[in-house]
This record gives structure tokens, sequence and C-alpha cells, in this order.
């Protein structure tokens, strides 16, 4: 009689996870998601590509900044998010709000990749913008700002779709911004008071 061969797979939902299903017998099988990484890691133009489909509607959460002035209304980076589209050329463009004596002001910039998850921005100085935790649901990215003063600003941000964010999304969205020395008190919600157009 033929022995029957069970199978378990454990599956994930994070880029930075790898998914796999091993047979009784210990064979494993990586799936694609180790070529995902390695592509990223390696920086290679194939992992553009591997972001398109991060692209869509996507809305501002909460930001921190160690300069909490450039996250108040009528700073630079008060910023309502509303689309991002990953282009299959290493480029980004970015679609938001920011306000200007209570309207609303539509802005677009544009970022260019340079290696792995990180991108170069020109806005309100020069930025490298780099994405921390990448999922269907969140995004959580890390700006270091260089304002035309010379001043130097470190940003979080978590944007995600339609609705509330998890408290354990925003536990990891506030482990990073005290990973990187900004207090607690310098995050803003922009979620709860955003009554810019939606689109």
């Amino acid at each position: 009689m033929l022995e029957k061969r069970h199978q378990f797979c454990i599956l994930s939902n994070h880029w930075d996870t790898l998914s796999f299903c091993r047979r009784r017998d210990g064979e494993m099988k990586v799936l694609l998601l180790s070529i995902v990484l390695g592509l990223l890691y390696a920086g290679l133009g194939e992992a553009q590509l591997l972001l398109v489909p991060f692209s869509g509607a996507w809305k501002t959460h909460y930001l921190a900044a160690s300069n909490k002035e450039i996250i108040s209304e009528g700073g630079p980076f008060h910023i309502y998010l509303r689309h991002v589209q990953f282009h299959p050329n290493d480029t980004v463009d970015i679609d938001f709000y920011v306000k200007s004596d209570g309207e609303c002001v539509k802005k677009r910039v544009t970022g260019v990749r340079r290696e792995g998850l990180t991108y170069d921005v020109e806005y309100a100085g020069q930025n490298e913008l780099k994405i921390l935790q990448l999922s269907l649901t969140h995004i959580v990215g890390y700006v270091h700002n260089v304002a035309e003063d010379g001043k130097e600003t470190d940003l979080v941000g978590i944007i995600g779709k339609r609705g509330k964010i998890s408290k354990a999304k925003y536990q990891k969205f506030k482990k990073e911004t005290t990973d990187r020395g900004i207090p607690e008190e310098n995050i803003v919600n922009f979620i709860d008071n955003d009554d810019c157009p939606e689109k």
C-alpha cells in the first residue's frame, strides 16, 4: 500500500518573510518570495516591477518628525496622501494635498529609485525615502529631509487604505519612530483630520 504523503505550508503575505511548503520527508520548496527578496536586496531593476501591485489609493494615517513644525498645519510635510504609482522604469509618483491658508492644494512628486527600496525625491529640499514595511494594507516609510537652508529632519510615516489601521500596525510604526529618536509627542494623527478631496 502506498503511504499517503502529507504536506503542510507556512504562508506569509508580508514581503520580508519567506513562504514555503514542507513535506514530511523534509523536502522544502522555497516559493516566489525568496526570489522577490533576492531581487530587492540585489537592487536589480526587476525589483521595481514587483512593487507595481502596491500602486493605488493610499491615505496618510500618522506622521512623526524630529522637527514637528514641518508636519504641523502649514508645514511642507503636513501631507494628505492620495495615490502612489510605482512605475517599471524605477520611478514612483506620489500624489497628495497640503494645506495653505486652510485650502487643500494638490501636489505631485516623483521619486527615482536608488537601490532596493530607497528613493531620491526632490520636495522641500532633498529627500531620501526608504520603505521600511510593505504590505497590501499598510506601508511604513522613513524620510531623511535636507531643507534648502541645510536643516535636517527625520520623518517616519504610516499610510494605509481606507479605515483605521490595526493597533499592531500602529505599534510597528511607533517602534520605527522611537528607533530613530523621534519622541512620541511628535506623532501627528492625519486620518482623523483629513478633509481634503478624495482625489
